[in-house]
Parts: structure tokens; sequence; C-alpha cells
């Protein structure tokens, strides 16, 4: 029997355990991007220096490799690409590569959401500063400035008045691919947001998550995440019509079997507002979280499916206790020094510590995803232990930089 070819866009290392999933299964993995130094590119099988969103170089590529599925697991820039190979190639795919579209654009995303009466915030994109300036008279203050293209809180800023719009502009436009941003009304919410991974089969929502997205309020960047923990803090009413509206957007588009990225959050307003949709694995580890939590094996079924073999146990199920993923950081740059973990001062039981750096490397203060050093799985008894150990991180966690 051929042996089947995967295909990752992107090399982070977050596509690590994709590449051990596709071997376990005997699939063949090439790698592609324009940064031959990424981590994930020593795993897989074979590697090409592709921009993974040059759309045509990628598929030129897909072609004469004969590649049997494509993915962009945890690599926001590469999903449009492997949404447009699937679909000149006949290949297993996400979804129509135009519904792929809406959902990573964060202004279409909106107006699709607006046009089909899903609670949505007041939001508008633009291709200038200037054109932005010009229509401040309807922004609802504080409002979110933010890349319309782009992941992990890279150029996203809160707005509180009208004279901070501009250099909040400045950064959101120099972090955009396609230039263009997004100036939307700031949701306050209630309790805390998610930011998770779910699945789904043929269209039909199998498994889906909630998760308690968690922030520091003092690094550089207060709206990139610095821990997540299972269960959310939304009630069971809120899970569920949120489960709902998700399951609408899934069929409007016309979406099939895939893993997915999910931002969502309850307002103060008491709705619950759909963020964020992306047919991928999302970073931080979030499937590898869940499989911790409920044994729910997301990533190795996103392999499956990626080049057309059955999804198996792809179910509900609860979760095994209480669960955190902390994200390591340092609120200014600096030289890495050491790490100190006490879990036992806040009763904590640490399953995984992931540590990215060593000794006397250059690390930088924590203003995106891609500034985090590495991460760790805790497990808590019950719910008291973990809002008190998430709370004092510095604590129990002592991360040393010179």
């Amino acid at each position: 029997m051929k042996q089947k070819k995967l295909m990752l866009l992107g090399g982070l290392r977050y596509l690590s355990p994709v590449i051990e999933a596709a071997h376990k299964l005997g699939y063949y993995v090439i790698t592609c991007d324009y940064i031959p130094g990424n981590i994930a590119h020593k795993y897989s099988d074979e590697y090409h220096n592709v921009s993974i969103i040059d759309k045509e170089a990628v598929l030129a590529l897909a072609k004469e490799l004969q590649i049997d599925g494509i993915m962009s697991f945890a690599v926001d820039p590469g999903v449009v690409t492997a949404a447009y190979v699937q679909e000149q190639m006949g290949l297993p795919a996400f979804g129509p590569y135009e519904s792929v579209c809406i959902l990573q654009n964060k202004d279409r995303f909106r107006n699709f959401l607006t046009q089909h009466d899903f609670n949505v915030p007041k939001a508008k994109g633009f291709a200038s500063i200037e054109d932005a300036m010009a229509e401040k008279y309807w922004y609802p203050w504080p409002v979110i400035v933010k890349p319309t293209d782009s992941a992990g809180s890279k150029g996203v800023t809160k707005v509180d008045r009208l004279e901070d719009l501009r250099p909040a502009l400045e950064v959101a436009f120099a972090h955009s691919l396609s230039k263009r941003v997004i100036v939307e009304e700031f949701i306050e919410k209630a309790g805390c947001s998610s930011d998770t991974d779910s699945f789904s089969v043929d269209g039909e929502l199998k498994f889906v998550s909630f998760s308690a997205q968690r922030f520091d309020e003092h690094a550089p960047n207060p709206y990139t995440p610095s821990a997540y923990s299972w269960p959310s803090t939304m009630t069971t009413e809120q899970e569920a019509e949120l489960t709902s509206e998700i399951q609408r957007l899934l069929k409007l588009l016309g979406m099939r079997t895939s893993i997915y990225n999910i931002e969502t959050r309850v307002g103060t307003n008491g709705k619950p507002y759909i963020m964020e949709v992306s047919p991928r694995g999302g970073g931080n580890r979030l499937a590898e979280m869940l499989r911790f939590a409920t044994g729910v094996d997301l990533i190795t079924n996103a392999v499956r499916a990626a080049v057309g073999d059955e999804v198996v146990a792809v179910e509900q199920k609860p979760y095994n206790g209480h669960w955190a993923e902390v994200i390591l950081h340092t609120d200014k740059d600096g030289i890495f020094n050491h790490l100190l973990i006490k879990p036992e001062a806040v009763n904590a039981k640490i399953v995984e510590t992931d540590l990215w750096v060593k000794k006397g490397d250059s690390i930088h203060a924590f203003k995106g995803a891609n500034d985090a050093i590495g991460t760790l799985v805790v497990q808590f008894e019950n719910d008291t232990d973990l809002v008190y150990a998430l709370k004092s991180l510095k604590s129990w966690i002592i991360l040393n930089v010179q």
C-alpha cells in the first residue's frame, strides 16, 4: 500500500505532536515554510523552503510531491493556503475555500455573523489609518483595534479614548499581512473568555470544549493569554447556547471534518459571543491539554482527517478533574538564568514541564504568543486551588531573568 503523504505548513514547535501522530499512523510528513531553522523541520521526513502564504507556490509543490493531505495546525497564516490547495487538488477539506476565507478574515467574519443574526460586536474594517480616523464618530469607547489576519494577539490594542487611536492603528497595520485592520466594540466579559479546540465530523460537532482564558495584567501586552484552565467559568446554559450557535455557523458555511480553534465569551450584558473560529488546532498546546483533561485525541484525528482516513473516538467526554496550562513568560527582556517551581505552595500537581530555553539564552518581554518560553501542565483537586494558583503565579513560579 502506498504510504500517504501529509504536508504541514509552518515549522513551529506546536507541530511536533502532529508530526509524532502522523508518524505513528505511518504517514510521510513534509513541512514547508521560509524559515529552515524552525524546530518542526527537524522531525519531518522532508522540508521545502516555500512561503506558506504563497498559495500558488505551495500548490505547485503539493502537486509535484503528490501529497494526500495538507494542514496548517496552529499556524494561522497557512490556513487559507491549505484550504486553497485542498480545493484545487480535490484533497480532503475542512470546508469550502470561500468559507475558510470568511473564517480567517476578521472583518469578513464579523460581517457574516451580522448578516446571519449572531450576537456580534459592532465592528468595521479599514485599509488605511486615515479611513479609520475619519469614522471616529461611531466608535463605542472602549474599542479593540487589531489586524484582520494575525494570530497570537500580535498587534492588538484596547483603546479607551480617541487620542490613543492612531498609535493603536499604526501597531495593528504593522502586524497585518494584508494591511487591513478592524476596529470593534470591546465586549466586557463576564467571567473568563474561552479559547480552546473543538471538532466536527461531516459538519456535525462531535466534541466541543470551553476554557477559562487568563491574562497577566502586568505583561507588556495584557491581551496575550498567560494561562488556560478547564472547565470554563461559563454556566451550562451559556455553553449550550454557544454550542448551538457554533453548530449553526458550521452548517451555514458548509464546513466538513476538522479540528477548530474557537474563541468565545459571555458579555456583562448576558449575551454569548463567538469571537473567532479557525479550522486549525490552536497554538499553546490546547489540543494536547484536552487530551490530558478528557482523553480525546483531537490531534491524531485531525491528522487522519487531513489524508481522508476515518476519524475514530471523537466524542464528548467530561474533564477528569481541574486542569490548567501555564504559559511561561517574562515581563522584561533579558538573559534567562533559571526556573524554580514550588507546586506544593498552591496544592498543584505538575504533570509536565516543557521549558524551551536554557541558561544564557536571550528572552523577550511577553508581547505576543511567540514570546513564550515554555508551558506547564498542571492538575488541581478543586476549582478553589486552581483559581488561587493562577492568581498568584509569581508566588510559586519563579523565573530568574538577568
